[in-house]
């Protein structure tokens, strides 16, 4: 029963502490998420949590609510995805309430707006940070659907300026496919 209490605490813990202090919304939460629960804690594995990211981003909803609800569920069940529900939507929660009662106060001065600014290019380089470990995954798997797709997507968008849901569906037939006939080879 205390080691549960001691598992929910940290559980809570970690993602008020992470929901609270980082900004720029759910991909900024996994290298956080992988820094306490795959690395320090090891209650969870690296491609654990790729796979819950995965998830989280195809669920409706934020993807830093949904990831924390998925290893919440995985480390302590339901009990731990509803904790860790509370602890990653309580920051935003109380930060807007006090936001919204100061609006004026805030909307107004220099100081704050270039604090965000600063925050943005933290952000930035957490996104990058992230992108790279990604890819450096996708190489480890050596398939090259999936290491091409995330370039040729990228110049789709930027450059050729096609829609990010054509590109989103293209991308979703080439994986249904290779998952097919991959399962149809393997079956022979």
């Amino acid at each position: 029963m205390i080691k549960n209490l001691k598992i929910y605490f940290s559980l809570f813990k970690i993602t008020f502490y992470i929901s609270a202090f980082t900004f720029g919304g759910g991909y900024i939460v996994i290298p956080m998420m992988r820094k306490y629960f795959v690395n320090d804690l090891k209650l969870i594995s690296e491609q654990e949590l790729l796979d819950m990211a995965a998830i989280a981003q195809s669920t409706p909803g934020a993807i830093a609510v949904n990831i924390a609800v998925l290893v919440g569920y995985r480390i302590s069940g339901i009990t731990g995805s509803v904790i860790t529900c509370i602890g990653t939507v309580l920051p935003p929660l109380l930060i807007l309430s006090i936001i919204s009662f100061f609006y004026k106060a805030f909307r107004d001065n220099r100081v704050i707006s270039a604090i965000l600014k600063g925050m943005e290019a933290g952000v930035a380089a957490t996104i990058v940070d992230l992108i790279i470990d990604m890819g450096q995954g996708l190489l480890k798997e050596k398939n090259w659907l999936l290491t091409l797709m995330a370039p040729i997507a990228f110049i789709a968008s930027f450059i050729f300026n096609i829609n990010v849901l054509v590109i989103i569906i293209s991308c979703s037939i080439l994986c249904f496919a290779q998952t097919y006939i991959k399962s149809r080879q393997g079956g022979r």
